[in-house]
C-alpha cells in the first residue's frame, strides 16, 4: 500500500508539472514574457530583503547624484539610492495589488453568483449597488473613499476594493445566468441537490475562466491606481519607498529625471506584463472552448 502510494504521488505531481509546462508553451510569446516579468517582481518582493542593496531609507551618497556604477539609478533629494528604493518598492506595491484583486474577486464573485442564481429582489438590490458604483470614474471614487478614510495604504486598499468588486459581481452574474440553464444543473436539481450546493458545486466552477483572465489584466491597473493614490498623498506616506510616492518626489525635481525613472519603469513593466498575460490567457481559453 505504501509503495503504491509513493509511486502514484510523484507521477501525479510530474503530470501536473508537465501539463503546466505545456500550457505555458501554448501561450503567445508576449504572454510568456509577461509571465516572466511578473515572476521576477514576485521573486523580488519575496527576496529583496536578502539582496546586498543599500538601505532604502538611509542617506548613502550625495544629493541628486546622477546614475553611476555606484548608484545605478542615482540618488534622490535626500541622498538615498533610487535603485534600492525601487526594488524595495515591490514589497509595498505588489502585495497591495494581490490583496485588492483577491478581495474584489471574492466579494464580487460571491455577490454576483447569488444575484444571478437567486434573482428577484436580491438581484435588483445587488445590481443597483453595482450600477451606482460603476457610474463613478474609478480614480475619482477611489480618491473620494481614500480621502474620507484618511491617508495610508490600508485605507487606499479599502478604497480600491470598493472600486473593483462591482466589476467581478457583474461578470460572475453573467456567467451564472448562462451556466444555470445547462442540463447538468437541471439534473442536479432533479436529483434533490440544495440550491446552495447547486450554485457552489455545479455552477460556479464553470464560471471562473473569465474572472481569472479579468483579474490578471486588472492586477497591473491596481498597481497603477495604488501609485496614483500615493502620488497625490492618499496612499503610502514618506519615507516609504512606494512607487507612486517616489514618482511624486521626482516630480518636483524635473531635471533629476532618474528619481522617477526607476519606479515609473517598474509600474510600466507590471502593467504591460499583466496586459500581455491576460490577453494570452484569454486566447488560450477561447481556443479550448471553441
Amino acid at each position: 500500500m505504501s509503495v503504491i502510494g509513493t509511486d502514484i504521488a510523484p507521477s501525479a505531481n510530474r503530470r501536473r508539472i508537465e501539463n503546466s509546462i505545456r500550457t505555458f508553451q501554448r501561450l503567445p510569446l508576449t504572454a510568456r514574457i509577461g509571465a516572466v516579468i511578473l515572476l521576477f517582481w514576485t521573486i523580488t518582493m519575496l527576496t529583496v530583503q536578502l539582496w546586498p542593496l543599500a538601505d532604502p531609507l538611509a542617506m548613502v551618497g550625495r544629493r541628486l547624484q546622477p546614475p553611476s556604477l555606484e548608484h545605478w539609478l542615482g540618488t534622490d533629494a535626500l541622498g538615498r539610492d533610487v535603485f534600492a528604493r525601487t526594488m524595495e518598492g515591490s514589497v509595498w506595491s505588489i502585495p497591495i495589488a494581490f490583496i485588492v484583486v483577491a478581495a474584489a474577486v471574492a466579494i464580487g464573485s460571491a455577490l454576483g453568483a447569488i444575484s444571478g442564481y437567486f434573482g428577484g429582489l436580491l438581484d435588483s438590490v445587488i445590481m443597483r449597488a453595482v450600477d451606482v458604483t460603476l457610474s463613478f470614474p474609478p480614480i475619482l471614487l477611489a480618491m473620494s473613499v481614500a480621502a474620507t478614510l484618511g491617508p495610508g495604504l490600508g485605507n487606499a486598499t479599502i478604497a480600491m476594493v470598493v472600486v473593483w468588486w462591482p466589476i467581478y459581481a457583474r461578470l460572475m452574474r453573467a456567467q451564472v445566468l448562462e451556466v444555470r440553464e445547462r442540463e447538468h444543473v437541471e439534473a442536479a436539481i432533479a436529483g434533490g441537490a440544495g440550491r446552495m450546493r447547486v450554485l457552489v458545486v455545479h455552477i460556479m466552477p464553470l464560471c471562473w475562466t473569465p474572472t481569472l483572465v479579468n483579474a490578471t489584466m486588472d492586477f497591473g491597473q491596481v498597481v497603477l491606481l495604488a501609485a496614483s493614490l500615493s502620488f497625490i498623498g492618499l496612499g503610502a506616506t514618506p519615507p516609504s519607498p512606494e512607487w507612486g510616492s517616489m514618482i511624486a518626489e521626482g516630480a518636483s525635481k524635473f531635471y533629476s529625471w532618474w528619481i522617477a525613472f526607476g519606479p515609473g519603469m517598474a509600474i510600466l513593466s507590471v502593467v504591460l506584463a499583466t496586459s500581455f498575460l491576460g490577453d494570452g490567457l484569454r486566447d488560450l481559453f477561447d481556443r479550448r472552448s471553441a
